[in-house]
């Protein structure tokens, strides 16, 4: 573990120059890469969290830096001035930020000579800042995903998710057996939906009931799909885009026959990780979802879709992204859904969800659906499950889940579920 803190700054200044540089790379993908594999696991969880901190922050972090730069620096020194600026205004020791940020530049190969700046920035937001950030407002998304979301939800909705966004998220779990009994090891809350909710900056390999497999890191609103579903004891469930496996190990726990599918080998070890830490078993497939084959009681589709409803926990994507594949993703979305619709047995179920604010990944894929599918039927009672509040049940028989929803609990992701049941 660094014990000056230097060495996890530097690996996260270097995932902002990745993600907020010319070619933007996503977190997810630089981690799955090993950017961080060098540091210890303390190293890797702060730097991580660091990461994180400062992309929620930058518009905030931007703000305050502009009054004190006649021009912008090179990104890497950039990056390590608003790391710095969100660090000295979340209240850490502005002596340590303001030395190892200063370290970092003038170790730099060509950016060395930036120090003397480095130094004299860091200080006066150190004197300033603090007091100023509170009086920011919390940070907007970029203009290409602002206008679908306010056209959708309405200004003041989308200030309130916002305001979600910038205040992160906590860890939630999902229990393989009580759900008390792991609240109570772990020190977390019991949600009305049955999730346990920890708070605060925390090691996941580290807390209670890891190591023996009695939970899994699972949103709180992500878990809501297999409730829907109800899988019974027995029956055959196929799990199409499986990964990261959260879903799978619901089913699995709940003792029907998994069949889990994704296309991502290497993110299926992790699925196959998790099922031998929790004792599950599932038989696991990788292929393209549109190629499955064979008739189940139940499919469940987690359909790939713009993530949107995840930017509390991936604070990245408004930056890595610009929208360019929606319309695509949203054409895969329609073409999974029908041929996971072919899967179900006449007389089963299909649960279709995404992790979109968009309704053109959720709302309207079912009820273009409905549609083209004369033996498709919506199922509306599965959704009065715990914790499921009658407002967020939509027009069409699916359930909206938004971030800014539970405000005083922490909020949750965005989601969009819908049951359909075949005839027959």
């Amino acid at each position: 573990m660094s014990k000056t803190g230097l060495e996890p700054r530097r690996a996260a200044v270097h995932l902002l120059d990745r993600i907020l540089g010319e070619e933007p790379r996503l977190l997810s993908e630089l981690l799955a890469g090993g950017a961080l594999d060098h540091l210890a696991p303390e190293d890797r969880a702060r730097a991580q969290r660091l990461t994180l901190e400062t992309l929620r922050g930058l518009e905030r972090a931007d703000r305050l830096l502009q009054k004190h730069l006649k021009k912008y620096p090179p990104l890497t020194v950039r990056n390590a001035l608003r790391l710095g600026t969100v660090e000295l205004c979340h209240g850490a020791a502005a002596h340590g930020v303001v030395n190892a940020m200063v370290t970092l530049v003038s170790r730099h190969r060509k950016l060395g000579h930036l120090k003397g700046l480095t130094n004299a920035v860091l200080r006066k937001v150190a004197a300033e800042g603090p007091e100023a950030w509170a009086t920011l407002r919390a940070p907007r998304l970029p203009k290409w995903l602002r206008a679908p979301l306010v056209q959708a939800w309405g200004g003041e909705a989308l200030a309130a998710m916002e305001a979600a966004h910038f205040a992160g998220a906590p860890l939630d779990l999902s229990a393989k057996g009580s759900a008390e009994e792991v609240a109570e090891m772990t020190g977390g809350t019991l949600l009305p939906t049955g999730s346990v909710r920890v708070s605060g900056n925390v090691q996941v390999s580290a807390l209670p009931g890891y190591e023996a497999g009695a939970w899994w890191v699972q949103d709180a609103a992500a878990a809501l799909p297999v409730q829907i579903l109800a899988p019974q004891p027995g029956e055959s469930v196929l799990d199409l885009c499986a990964a990261p496996g959260g879903k799978t190990l619901q089913l699995a726990a709940a003792g029907v026959r998994v069949t889990a599918l994704d296309d991502s080998a290497q993110r299926m070890v992790r699925v196959k990780e998790n099922l031998a830490r929790t004792g599950l078993s599932a038989e696991l497939v990788v292929a393209d979802a549109r190629k499955s084959t064979g008739s189940f009681d139940a499919v469940l589709l987690d359909a790939p879709c713009s993530a949107t409803g995840t930017i509390r926990r991936h604070p990245d994507l408004p930056f890595a992204k610009d929208g360019s594949d929606f319309g695509a993703l949203i054409a895969l979305q329609t073409e999974l859904l029908d041929h996971a619709w072919a899967r179900v047995r006449p007389g089963g179920r299909l649960l279709f969800c995404t992790c979109s604010l968009l309704p053109d990944e959720g709302e309207v894929q079912i009820e273009e659906a409905l549609e083209r599918h004369t033996d498709m039927r919506i199922d509306r009672d599965a959704l009065d499950r715990p914790g499921v509040e009658p407002d967020w049940i939509t027009q069409e028989g699916g359930l909206r889940l938004r971030p800014d929803y539970w405000p005083e609990r922490g909020g949750m992701d965005g989601f969009y579920m819908a049951l359909l049941r075949k005839e027959g």
